[in-house]
C-alpha cells in the first residue's frame, strides 16, 4: 500500500516538516556527490551497533560515540529509500506539527529517531550494518497521528496483481496495517544473522511506540474540533 495523500486539513505552515524534509534531501544530495565515498560516508556517519557497543564497554562516551545516532537519521542509502519516507513524512507530519506545535515537534520526531534507533541497536548490538535512514522517526510521526486523527482518509494506491486500486482508508486501518506488518516481518527477522542487512524493522516498530508514549507529553492541552 502506498499513501499518495491525506484529507486532513492543517492550519498553520508546516515549516519544521518541509526543513525536514529539505535536511533530508539536502543531506543525500551531498552522499551522492561523495562518489565513490558514498559508502565510507555511510560507514562514518550511520548508526553501526557493533561499533557503538564496543566505545561505550570502552568508555568512549564523547561526540563521535553518539553523533551517529543523529547523523543517522537523515541519511539514506538509495533514491527509493529516500522517496519513500519523505512521501510519508509530507503527508502524515505537517498535521502532527499542526497539533502540538513546531518546536515540540521538531523535539518529538528527534526523539521519536532515537527511540526508533535504540530500539534496533538492543535488538542486535553486535550489528556491524551501519543504520541509516529517518523512517525510524517518521514511524513515531504515524504513532501520533494515529492517535490524534484515527478517522482521517488516507488515499491509498493499492496494487493487486496486475491492477490497481485508489482506496481512501482511514488512518488507524491504513496505519494500523502498516504497523502488523512491521511487527511481523520484525518477529519474522529474528535470528537471522547479524551480518544481514535490509530493512530495520525494529527501528519502525521502535519509532512508532516512541511516538506514542511521547504523545502524552508533547500534545497540548488543549480541546480540538476535528474536521475530516
Amino acid at each position: 500500500m502506498i499513501p499518495l495523500r491525506d484529507t486532513n486539513p492543517r492550519y498553520t505552515f508546516p515549516i519544521v516538516n518541509y526543513t525536514l524534509i529539505t535536511v533530508n534531501v539536502l543531506v543525500f544530495l551531498f552522499q551522492i556527490s561523495l562518489g565513490k565515498n558514498f559508502e565510507s560516508f555511510i560507514y562514518t556517519f550511520g548508526l553501526v551497533p557493533y561499533r557503538l557497543t564496543e566505545q561505550i564497554q570502552f568508555f568512549d562516551l564523547g561526540l563521535r560515540t553518539f553523533l551517529p545516532v543523529f547523523s543517522s537519521m537523515f541519511m539514506h542509502g538509495g533514491w527509493m529509500h529516500l522517496i519513500g519516507n519523505m512521501l510519508f513524512l509530507h503527508i502524515f507530519g505537517d498535521n502532527v506539527e499542526d497539533r502540538i506545535g513546531h518546536i515540540k515537534y521538531l523535539a518529538f520526531y528527534l526523539l521519536s529517531g532515537i527511540g526508533a534507533a535504540m530500539s534496533q541497536y538492543f535488538i542486535n548490538p553486535y550489528s556491524e550494518i551501519p543504520m541509516v535512514g529517518a523512517s525510524g522517526a517518521i514511524a513515531g510521526v504515524l504513532g501520533a497521528y494515529i492517535v490524534m486523527f484515527p478517522r482521517a482518509k488516507v488515499l491509498t494506491l493499492v496494487p493487486i496483481f496486475y491492477f490497481i486500486q485508489f482506496v481512501e482508508l482511514p488512518a488507524y486501518i491504513f496505519l494500523g496495517i502498516w504497523f502488523f506488518m512491521q511487527m511481523l516481518s520484525g518477529v519474522m527477522m529474528l535470528g537471522i544473522a547479524s551480518d544481514a542487512g535490509g530493512v530495520a524493522w525494529w527501528a519502525h516498530i521502535g519509532g512508532f511506540v516512541t511516538g506514542l508514549l511521547l504523545l502524552s507529553i508533547f500534545r497540548k492541552r488543549k480541546i480540538y474540533r476535528s474536521y475530516y
